[in-house]
């Protein structure tokens, strides 16, 4: 590793506040789009450090479902952006990527959410395709991000949340 980017030692505090929200994507051209202004009207507690997106409709089928050639909704640059401005550190999101399926290796939210052009947030996470049921309310939360224990820039993980009271 030249820069050292491996996860396990850059991620100190794996205990955050969060906020789960559910959203809908808007239909822009033909692609369904997680945009910033979405991001905005859900997000009211500026002390988060984490956000769950979870997008409607929200039933099991996104468990089995198979994304490929789908062109899946994702993430507008602008709200990655947004929310790396703002200070949200763990994005997780029930979606394949935070990019388009088909964007010619561009990955404009990765890029946009971990600043790969300026100063780089190494300690900075991002996790696809969870799934959180529907017994589980908007709100406030704490989120323990649980990684593996290997020496990479990429990790799976098992984000656990606990509701604050």
């Amino acid at each position: 590793f030249a820069a050292d980017h491996r996860l396990n030692r850059r991620l100190q505090n794996r205990n955050d506040v969060g906020r789960d929200d559910k959203g809908v994507p808007k239909h822009i051209g033909g692609d369904f789009i997680i945009t910033k202004a979405e991001i905005q009207s859900k997000i009211c507690n500026p002390n988060i450090k984490s956000l769950i997106i979870r997008t409607l409709p929200n039933n099991e089928s996104k468990k089995n479902k198979n994304y490929s050639h789908s062109n899946p909704p994702y993430l507008e640059e602008d709200a990655a952006i947004y929310l790396r401005e703002i200070g949200i550190d763990h994005l997780l999101i029930d979606l394949p990527s935070v990019d388009k399926e088909k964007d010619d290796g561009a990955l404009l939210c990765h890029n946009a959410f971990w600043n790969t052009y300026g100063e780089v947030r190494v300690s900075a996470t991002i996790t696809e395709f969870i799934y959180v049921d529907d017994i589980i309310n908007d709100g406030t939360y704490i989120l323990n991000l649980q990684i593996a224990p290997i020496e990479n820039d990429a990790s799976p993980s098992k984000p656990t949340i606990y509701k604050v009271i």
